[in-house]
């Protein structure tokens, strides 16, 4: 049982132990202690942006044969990516309600950050020995491995937020958060930039060979910074293990499935959700797959890309939020969707490199805000009073994992079938048409029906 006892902007919490003796109080809303979670956003936002989305996409097209054989299976190179994308959430969304139930229950939240840490930095930098086909065993096996580390680690950084913040300042904090992610991202893409366009001043016969040193520095980064959090944030309860907190995280995965079944209009949302983050999450995690496979774009061109995605990111953020609060969630939403698929039509058509940067420009506009105003329009959705929004955010978490294993696995297939990945583009209009359906019967509050 926890006490609280507010003085101005801090609150002072005292935990008492399995025991019953009383835990030393920590005081939340302390500036430094703040300042140091943020900066996990900087550490591990590298690995997101330089790994996932810019660099190493192309890099692995570049090394792998348009064909592998796996498990007597020949199969394309981009559909070994999607697969390999695919099977690294579907694990962590099998054990995400374990992880949940540790960070809760179990005091060990610094020692599992710290692991997922290392273990994603680590594979970063083991991606430095994936240079041929002979070593595409070590591209594939880490990149999983960075995958898991980053998202195992997300569980346990976002669970220290409500024990170093007050409620009141939840939001502020993770908007600092971001920021920190956003900055420390790009100034590591622009230098991985200047590393692989002048190879040359590094001592590389040519710009391939300059590409692993990105990861490298992505690993470097991730686990250097990470200290910074890792050192400030407070130290963990230890509480023992026991069965029954091995069980409390699907416990309450499963309970609150049944408490979502009993509520249509959640259901609903939540169907309608999990369709356009499935599109939402593949477009964004295969974009430079495509760009590099189909409109043959170098690493340079990759990187430029995905800038443009990021700063317009940030204005289409701010201008979904505006037209929330005219139109409400549910029909800003929608209009997103509508842009969407548009977008996946427009990647089925698009020829030229001049083309897909617009695209990429439309894709930035919707993409912040679609990911932002989901969350909140879910946390409308919950029940008024609810003690348990951890529980229901879990399972929120749970669906994101499992749509963006259903998404990426589609594109692969059809990219498998097809011979091609325009197909695969075209296919996910298909989870916004679906999801658009869907949202035309939600009813997120009185207020936005009467807007609508």
């Amino acid at each position: 049982m926890s006490t609280f006892r507010k003085k101005g902007s801090q609150s002072m919490e005292k935990n008492t132990n399995e025991s019953g003796s009383l835990a030393i109080p920590f005081v939340k809303n302390q500036p430094r202690i703040l300042q140091g979670w943020a900066f996990f956003d900087w550490a591990n936002s590298a690995y997101a942006l330089v790994i996932t989305v810019a660099i190493f996409p192309g890099y692995f097209l570049h090394v792998t044969a348009d064909e592998v054989k796996i498990l007597g299976l020949k199969i394309s190179d981009g559909t070994l990516y999607s697969f390999s994308l695919s099977f690294a959430y579907l694990l962590i969304a099998l054990v995400s309600p374990l992880l949940s139930g540790i960070a809760d229950y179990g005091g060990r939240k610094k020692v599992f950050l710290r692991f997922f840490t290392t273990l994603g930095a680590l594979a970063c930098i083991g991606l430095l020995f994936f240079t041929d086909m002979k070593t595409l065993w070590v591209g594939v096996t880490c990149f999983i491995l960075a995958t898991i580390g980053f998202s195992g680690g997300l569980v346990f950084y976002n669970a220290f937020l409500p024990e170093i913040a007050t409620e009141d300042r939840y939001d502020k904090v993770s908007a600092t958060g971001f920021s920190y992610g956003f900055a420390g991202s790009i100034i590591l893409l622009v230098t991985n930039l200047i590393v692989i366009q002048n190879f040359e001043w590094f001592g590389f016969s040519e710009s391939l060979k300059a590409v692993p040193v990105a990861f490298v520095m992505v690993g470097l980064w991730w686990l250097g910074f990470a200290q910074i959090p890792l050192r400030r944030l407070p130290e963990d309860a230890r509480h023992p293990y026991s069965r029954a907190l091995l069980k409390r995280g699907y416990e309450e995965v499963s309970k609150t499935a049944r408490r979502v079944l009993a509520r249509p209009n959640m259901l609903r949302y939540l169907s309608a959700f999990f369709f356009a983050n499935a599109g939402v999450q593949s477009v964004l995690y295969l974009a430079s797959i495509f760009a590099e496979k189909e409109l043959h774009f170098n690493t340079s061109n990759l990187i430029v890309l995905i800038l443009i995605l990021q700063v317009v990111g940030i204005g289409g953020a701010y201008l979904f939020a505006w037209i929330s609060s005219k139109k409400g969630n549910k029909n800003a939403m929608m209009y997103m969707m509508v842009i969407w698929t548009m977008i996946c039509v427009g990647g089925y058509v698009v020829r030229t490199g001049l083309d897909f940067y617009f695209l990429a420009a439309a894709v930035g506009l919707v993409m912040g805000g679609m990911q932002s105003l989901a969350r909140a329009t879910y946390a409308k959705l919950l029940p008024e009073d609810t003690p348990d929004t951890a529980s229901y955010f879990s399972f929120y978490d749970i669906l994101d994992k499992l749509s963006t294993v259903m998404g990426t696995f589609v594109f692969g297939l059809i990219t498998q079938l097809s011979g091609g990945m325009r197909n695969s583009v075209l296919s996910l209009a298909v989870f916004f048409i679906i999801s658009l359906i869907i949202m035309r019967r939600v009813v997120v509050t009185k207020e936005e029906t009467e807007l609508g």
